[in-house]
């Protein structure tokens, strides 16, 4: 009699684990994830593709004929670093960008300065027409992550404040610049129109150069 009633114990166990599984098989064939989160899934991969692919290489360098008329006007130009590797590499990609953004609004742009050594950095805050405030090591140009930019009309660079063209189109540089997180000296009291700077603490800009061993001048 026991043995009997073992068996039916194991015959009903072994009915009700066939039971759950053919259960579970028709349940999984019957699921369909839905086709939303396969979207998502694609663009997530498809942003993925372009930022990995949509990186963007610096102009051409314009011949000294561009920088005549300018120099003229700036002396202190003459001895400007316009070296895009010397930038931050993703700063540098995001001013780019920014560049690309100007083109599409009609701007052809160039990098007027980039990296800056704090020796030329305290020559520009004492000269008598002031150009920076900032002293050597307080610039985000002595770390990669600022940039001054200016426009090219005619084969030529401008970077006249009193040209109505090229204050517009330092208007659209500041929108396109914070429209890509980055800081516009336009907005600053002591105004620097050309100006784009990556925002953040000095220290912590300072820090992560150091990190990578890498160093703008």
């Amino acid at each position: 009699m026991a043995h009997r009633r073992d068996w039916l114990l194991a015959s009903g166990s072994i009915l009700l684990i066939l039971t759950v599984v053919a259960v579970l098989l028709r349940l999984n064939g019957a699921y369909r994830a839905p086709t939303y989160q396969a979207g998502v899934y694609q663009d997530s991969r498809r942003i993925q593709q372009v930022l990995a692919e949509d990186r963007l290489v610096p102009p051409p360098p314009l011949p000294p004929s561009a920088f005549t008329d300018v120099i003229a006007e700036r002396p202190s130009l003459a001895g400007a670093d316009r070296d895009w590797n010397k930038l931050e590499p993703s700063f540098s990609q995001v001013v780019l960008h920014v560049m690309q953004r100007m083109s599409a609004r009609g701007y052809q742009t160039m990098l007027l300065e980039g990296c800056r050594s704090p020796a030329r950095q305290d020559r520009l805050a004492a000269q008598a027409v002031t150009v920076t405030k900032a002293k050597g090591g307080q610039s985000r140009h002595q770390y990669g992550f600022a940039a001054d930019i200016a426009f090219v009309r005619g084969g030529k660079v401008v970077i006249s404040e009193r040209d109505s063209w090229a204050m517009a189109g330092y208007q659209a540089l500041g929108q396109e610049a914070q429209a890509a997180g980055l800081t516009w000296g336009g907005n600053w009291s002591f105004k620097d129109y050309g100006h784009i700077e990556q925002p953040g603490s000095l220290k912590v800009l300072e820090q992560m150069i150091q990190q990578e061993g890498r160093h703008c001048v």
